[in-house]
């Protein structure tokens, strides 16, 4: 299991202080890619800049996809630019991989409508691969989780990576979903306003 997969199982199986967005997700998602990354040897940070490395192919197939997108040439792409611009349908990617792979299963309610069931963790090993990590608070998981409203019950503050790099990442991740609601809040007053000039006489 990778931390993208295990941040995806955690969002479906851990209730939140709020419902998780996708494009929320999506973001987190990507920087869940990138700690697995930079974890791999696949890429280092230069400042806030992604440098792509030379370590060997990492035997996940999204995760493979994702060093095989990276920026190649300097001065290489800052840690946000690369959350906006891989997470874009990246929840959407991993909840269709972990189906195909029998990790996430979408149970038929009749009174649904087709296409709005949410998909859940079938139990099994993966399953408790995440929750053990997630019962454990590991800092990143931890981190971008609560960047999603998600916190460990009884886990106090949370906790923060020893790795710099990983720091820098849960900072950027943190930063663009903050970013992406303000986007959200300000369409929602803009969209307010217009159905307002509409309605008056």
């Amino acid at each position: 299991m990778t931390t993208p997969r295990d941040l995806l199982i955690v969002a479906l199986d851990v209730p939140g202080t709020r419902p998780v967005e996708q494009g929320d997700l999506s973001l987190a998602l990507a920087g869940a890619e990138l700690v697995d990354l930079l974890a791999a040897g696949r890429v280092s940070l230069d400042g806030d800049r992604v440098v792509p490395g030379a370590g060997s192919a990492t035997g996940d197939r999204p995760l493979d996809e994702a060093a095989a997108a990276l920026v190649t040439e300097a001065p290489y792409e800052p840690v946000e630019e690369w959350l906006w611009r891989r997470g874009r349908g990246l929840a959407a990617a991993y909840v269709s991989a972990l189906e195909a792979e029998g990790q996430l299963a979408t149970p038929r309610r009749r009174l649904m409508p087709r296409g709005t069931e949410r998909p859940v963790p079938v139990d099994g090993t993966a399953r408790r691969a995440a929750g053990d990590r997630w019962a454990f608070h590991e800092p990143v998981l931890a981190g971008l989780a609560a960047a999603l409203g998600i916190e460990p019950e009884g886990a106090g503050e949370i906790p923060v990576p020893e790795d710099e790099a990983a720091v820098t990442v849960l900072a950027a991740v943190n930063d663009a979903v903050t970013e992406l609601e303000a986007v959200r809040q300000r369409r929602s007053v803009e969209d307010a306003a217009f159905q307002n000039i509409w309605r008056s006489p």
